[in-house]
């Protein structure tokens, strides 16, 4: 009896690391001191020294499961911008800047082409966010995990000079709600969306008109990350007073989050077109549009606000970014927690 007959392939595992460097090689930063395979990842502060409070701020997520879908489609490089995207952009909800990403994968069994087809959707996420892959795990668990399966998170670390983090204290009546378009469902509500359509591989494939694609792809669409559009927000010297990332309990849990006591956002339903893929749904699942604000994104994924003399200005920055931008409604006084109406 050895290791590998129990269910755990070292050589494998070896092998993952080499067909994943060359993804992880086109994210390093001059900050990283560190190579793959270490024990630890390294990462120089020397270029933050000059910040007045340099403050860490981090976040950590997985892809939950949408993963049931990757499998069922048999397509694994865009779940690692997923498990990116759920971490960094919280980090840059916070006026931080992403600097490094660790992944973690477990498995039932470890087929290394497949492993590094996920590291290199985890790149392609810090490459977009400006983040370094410094580390990670891939642990096999033969008996844990069915031998077709994985799971999948992220940790990240980012920097802000105190003075500039976003906690929506200054937040007042009359500030400007911006939202930003989501790319889809990104990666929350699926076990909802699993209920309401068949999970079956003909029925992913199928076309529909509406989508102008197939259901799968609509679905299996990558969480948007955000990190560039809001740093072009600073750049073009907006203030973001507050800021929201509108992830798992939709409209209803997440922007109250960025208000203070005695703050409520009014939002317009008819100020942005809804995609589709939640039309159908709210249609082909009989959810009350209650419930479909308070677990999906509903085509925003991240919101803003803003002082009113500046809402063009943000709006501009946001679209030069490459993001669509809504002027979603505004901020009154009352009972902290969202209108919709």
């Amino acid at each position: 009896m050895d290791y590998k007959n129990a269910g755990v392939d070292i050589e494998a595992g070896y092998r993952s690391v080499e067909l994943m460097k060359e993804h992880v090689k086109r994210t390093m930063r001059p900050e990283v001191l560190t190579g793959l395979g270490g024990f630890s990842g390294a990462f120089s502060m020397e270029a933050y020294k000059n910040m007045e409070k340099p403050t860490l701020v981090s976040g950590t997520d997985g892809v939950g499961t949408k993963l049931k879908l990757a499998f069922l489609m048999n397509k694994h490089d865009t779940v690692g911008i997923d498990c990116v995207a759920m971490c960094v952009n919280d980090i840059a909800c916070a006026g931080g800047e992403p600097l490094f990403f660790l992944d973690y994968i477990a498995c039932g069994r470890n087929i290394p082409e497949r492993i590094a087809t996920i590291v290199s959707g985890v790149a392609e996420g810090c490459s977009q966010a400006g983040a370094a892959l410094i580390g990670g795990e891939t642990a096999e668990m033969p008996g844990f995990y069915p031998v077709d399966e994985y799971d999948l998170a992220g940790f990240a670390v980012g920097i802000v000079d105190q003075k500039d983090l976003i906690t929506g204290a200054d937040i007042k009546a009359g500030d400007v709600l911006i939202g930003m378009a989501s790319s889809g469902v990104h990666s929350n509500g699926f076990s909802l969306v699993r209920k309401v359509f068949t999970m079956k591989e003909e029925y992913m494939n199928t076309y529909f008109e509406t989508l102008g694609r197939t259901l799968g792809e609509a679905l299996i669409e990558p969480t948007k990350i955000y990190v560039k559009a809001l740093q072009a927000v600073k750049k073009a010297g907006v203030h973001i007073k507050g800021c929201s990332h509108i992830t798992g309990g939709g409209f209803y849990e997440n922007i109250p989050r960025m208000l203070p006591e005695g703050m409520r956002a009014v939002i317009k339903k008819d100020s942005y077109e809804i995609p589709m893929i939640f039309q159908m749904l709210k249609e082909d699942g009989r959810i009350e549009e209650q419930m479909m604000y308070n677990t999906f994104n509903m085509g925003i994924g991240m919101v803003l606000a803003v002082d009113p003399a500046q809402a063009d200005q943000c709006a501009a920055a946001v679209r030069a970014a490459g993001e669509t931008p809504y002027v979603l409604g505004e901020v009154q006084a009352g009972e902290k927690g969202v209108t919709l109406c």
